[in-house]
């Protein structure tokens, strides 16, 4: 990925270093935090992924705010750039619809952090949080999406921060509190169908941002596509619960399985449009 020549971003906040909070809880949206899901779903039962959900039990209590910019550090510069570089495709297709497009805040920390969805961990994963309208990220993670899932290159990054970015999508739609909503009064079973179609539409949205940053800026470069593939296909369901437990059980997925993961951000990135992206007919 050419990563350097798209635009930094300066929504990015760096609470590395600093004395964080950290803790359970909270309406977080995230590609890694199935792993807790999962483990939840055969440590705690279905009732406590329920709880990491809903946001049952927790209470909004953000750090002090940071001033936002751009790291200079190369990990951090990497995702200022990426993220700068979603804020292009995004700002685009609002603009296309008459609308403008607010973009999210990236907090990057170490360890532990309060957010407005309650205070959290590294063991969550990178998430979206829409009641502060940020994108938490501790870089530890990018080191376990190559060792632990086995999702190498720089787009299998990407891949990460754009689908969190595709929540915020979402919030700014209205799609994130209308599935809320209905998982408040939904079985557990239909509860977790609706997760799961949400996910698979930051999938696909992170699709239509790979559509833009190689059709409008060139971004994409030979092999790029598949390492984003090859991360959403790690981070199925079905690739997790094999590996946890051994063997699979649909009617728990929160996510969405390899294939569809795949299935979606393909569907994004060959159509470019967010009509495509339906994941709720």
């Amino acid at each position: 990925m050419r990563w350097r020549q798209s635009r930094e971003s300066q929504n990015v906040q760096d609470y590395r270093g600093r004395a964080t909070g950290g803790g359970g809880g909270g309406l977080k949206l995230g590609l890694g935090g199935i792993v807790l899901a999962v483990i939840a779903y055969f440590v705690g039962g279905p009732q406590l992924v329920m709880s990491l959900l809903s946001g049952a039990g927790s209470a909004p209590t953000s750090e002090a705010p940071v001033e936002a910019g751009s790291p200079s550090d190369e990990s951090g510069q990497f995702v200022s750039h990426v993220l700068g570089d979603t804020e292009e495709t995004w700002a685009a297709i609002f603009s296309q619809a008459g609308r403008e497009y607010p973009p999210p805040y990236l907090a990057i920390f170490d360890n532990a952090i309060n957010t407005g969805c309650g205070s959290a961990t590294s063991a969550a994963g990178p998430f979206y949080c829409p009641n502060d309208r940020k994108v938490y990220i501790d870089l530890a993670f990018f080191r376990q999406l190559e060792t632990e899932f086995a999702a190498q290159g720089d787009f299998a990054k990407a891949y990460v921060i754009a689908h969190e970015v595709g929540h915020h999508v979402q919030n700014l739609l209205g799609t994130l509190e209308k599935a809320h909503s209905f998982q408040g009064r939904a079985s557990e079973a239909d509860a977790n169908a609706m997760q799961v179609r949400v996910e698979l539409q930051a999938d696909c949205f992170a699709g239509i941002w790979a559509h833009y940053a190689d059709s409008a800026r060139q971004l994409v470069e030979a092999g790029d596509i598949d390492e984003a593939l090859n991360a959403a296909a790690s981070v199925g369901d079905d690739t997790i619960q094999k590996r946890v437990q051994g063997h699979v059980n649909q009617e728990s997925f929160t996510h969405g399985s390899a294939a569809q993961r795949q299935q979606w951000f393909r569907k994004g990135y060959s159509s470019g449009s967010v009509d495509e992206c339906n994941t709720f007919q």
